[in-house]
């Protein structure tokens, strides 16, 4: 029996903190910039929720031409750049006396952040052996998805207990220990080939057409997911769950860690269709759960079942995109992936936003839990049917 490549390298782990300081920065200000800008620009609602979001308009918009020049350019250099960009918009918040300001830098942030986040995964493609895919995947994106936990919860104690202040103070801190960690960081010297030094104008310059359809799925869940990350708050308070709701979140992250080894080597194992299938579903259910939530109890079993469902679809199809891709265009394939990704959880609280006042937060979830049931049918079409659910491997004619 062949040993397993190593994937517990020290390039791997370094990588792993790195995306973890970036998504803790990311979600610790999602949670609190909102408040912050109604009581520091006593803004309404809806502009301090644009002030939230105008950030992953920023990171949309340099996605492409991050996936185009990372190879060009390098990987290691683009990634200690944009860490550096990071930094300086953590450090410009402090600055900020205006709206007008807070706008412009939330757009240089995201853009900071989208050109970092396509780094860090495109670099994770290339040093994770091609055995383990689905295992590394999955550990690398469960930094994220701790930093998802880790992030509310801070910014939430930061802002109960202290001031505003502190919350620019931690993304600081958190933006120099990326950077810090980045410089260590090995990468493998890739072969330059004509198609990645020659410039263009083309589609297939900017995007990779093998990414488009499982990134057609990404969205559509992103933006069901949405509807947890910007409503769960306001639900929580209607249905007065809001202490049980502090905590969903680290369900979310307690059970995607233990379910994690598994999953991931169960892809490796017996291919995409059999993890993904039954995520979307898991998916749908917490959802359902979270709609129908009364007492504190069912609001924690939806974040757990959530968690393994959302966390372990998103790692599944990151890992998709990345074996599918050549390796000279997984940067391209990887900005594709994360584009759609934005788009879905970007566009997702803008649209629900104008149907909940007709339907209501519980009325919201059990729509999303139908949309999630509707996304299985969308993976076959997109995907799944042309996998074998054993090997992961498209389906030829040699496999009948």
């Amino acid at each position: 029996m062949s040993q397993k490549p190593k994937l517990w390298t020290k390039d791997f782990i370094i990588l792993s903190s790195t995306n973890f300081f970036i998504f803790l920065t990311f979600y610790l200000l999602m949670v609190t910039l909102t408040a912050y800008t109604i009581d520091q620009f006593h803004t309404s609602p809806s502009q301090a929720g644009l002030a939230a979001s105008i950030f992953v308009l920023g990171a949309v918009l340099v996605r492409p031409i991050a996936g185009k020049t990372i190879n060009r350019i390098g990987q290691k250099k683009m990634l200690i750049i944009s860490l550096a960009l990071f930094m300086i918009a953590c450090m410009l918040y402090f600055f900020t006396n205006s709206l007008a300001f807070l706008f412009l830098n939330r757009i240089i942030h995201g853009m900071a952040f989208g050109i970092a986040t396509t780094a860090t995964a495109t670099i994770a493609a290339g040093i994770i052996p091609a055995e383990r895919r689905g295992e590394g995947t999955g550990y690398f994106s469960m930094s994220m998805n701790i930093a998802m936990a880790i992030g509310p919860f801070i910014g939430l104690m930061i802002t109960q207990y202290l001031s505003y202040t502190f919350v620019f103070v931690a993304t600081i801190i958190f933006s120099i220990a990326g950077l810090l960690a980045t410089v260590f960081i090995r990468i493998p010297s890739m072969e330059f080939t004509e198609e990645i030094t020659k410039k263009g104008m083309k589609w297939s310059d900017f995007f990779e057409k093998r990414a488009v359809p499982i990134s057609i799925s990404v969205a559509l869940i992103g933006f069901v997911y949405s509807s947890v990350l910007s409503f769960l708050t306001s639900y929580a308070q209607e249905i007065h769950l809001v202490s049980a709701a502090s905590f969903f979140f680290v369900m979310f992250a307690i059970f995607l860690l233990v379910s994690r080894p598994f999953t991931g080597q169960w892809f490796d194992k017996y291919g995409e269709n059999r993890i993904i299938y039954p995520s979307i579903l898991l998916f749908a259910i917490g959802l359902l759960i979270l709609s129908q939530a009364h007492i504190g109890a069912m609001l924690l079993i939806a974040g757990a079942i959530i968690g393994v469902g959302y966390g372990t679809y998103q790692s599944s199809t990151q890992a998709i995109v990345a074996k599918e891709a050549p390796s000279h265009r997984i940067g391209l394939a990887t900005s594709t992936y994360f584009l759609f990704t934005d788009l879905g959880i970007g566009v997702g609280p803008f649209l629900l936003g104008f149907v909940i006042p007709y339907i209501g937060f519980r009325g919201l979830y059990v729509t999303m839990s139908i949309a999630a049931f509707a996304c299985i049918i969308v993976y076959y079409f997109v995907h799944g049917k042309k996998t074998s659910n054993r090997t992961g491997k498209p389906l030829h004619a040699e496999n009948f």
